[in-house]
């Protein structure tokens, strides 16, 4: 019986003991992350040159006396993974109205004053049907932006440009590009 006793308390003993014996647990685990980049370029929505207008009106005598300049706000925004250009070119040599012609030379774009958040280097293009610098080496960004003045020189609106072409609403359009170095 004494047999029984002993074997059953050191049974008892190993059973309890087992319970509270705690097995070595993983601790840390390792977990692989990739980013996969590609190189972009584009010219993002909320740019007011997709899509708008802008208007030159000529109702005086003053207004042709003058020069003309529209401002608009974040005309172009972009981004790019690497420096890029921005190039500007009509659609065509005229602005038009039926048959009726004014030279898209007649209209100056170039950065405002308060260019926006674009860099680089901009010129005044005068606008025609091939494509011309009007940003170069813009460094790399998100959401830059470029406000544009449109202007009608008065030495263009006083001349024969303009002058003496019959009333009406002459139309062209204009495309920007941007191109990554």
């Amino acid at each position: 019986m004494k047999k029984l006793i002993v074997i059953s308390a050191l049974t008892f003993g190993a059973i309890l003991l087992g319970t509270n014996n705690v097995q070595a647990q993983n601790t840390t685990a390792t977990t692989t992350v990739n980013i996969t980049l590609n190189d972009v370029i584009s010219i993002d929505a909320g740019s007011t040159a997709i899509g708008n207008t802008v208007d030159f009106n000529y109702v005086t005598a003053a207004d042709y006396n003058s020069d003309q300049t529209i401002t608009k706000a974040n005309s172009l925004k972009v981004t790019s993974t690497k420096n890029f250009n921005v190039k500007v070119k009509a659609g065509g040599a005229n602005f038009m109205n039926g048959t009726n012609l004014i030279p898209v030379n007649v209209l100056t774009i170039k950065a405002a004053t308060a260019a926006g958040t674009m860099g680089g280097t901009k010129s005044a293009v005068v606008l025609s049907a091939t494509d011309q610098t009007l940003v170069s080496n813009a460094p790399l960004g998100s959401a830059l932006t470029l406000n544009l003045d449109y202007t009608i020189p008065a030495a263009k609106s006083s001349s024969s440009d303009i002058l003496g072409k019959p009333a009406g609403t002459y139309t062209q359009t204009v495309t920007y590009t941007a191109t990554a170095l």
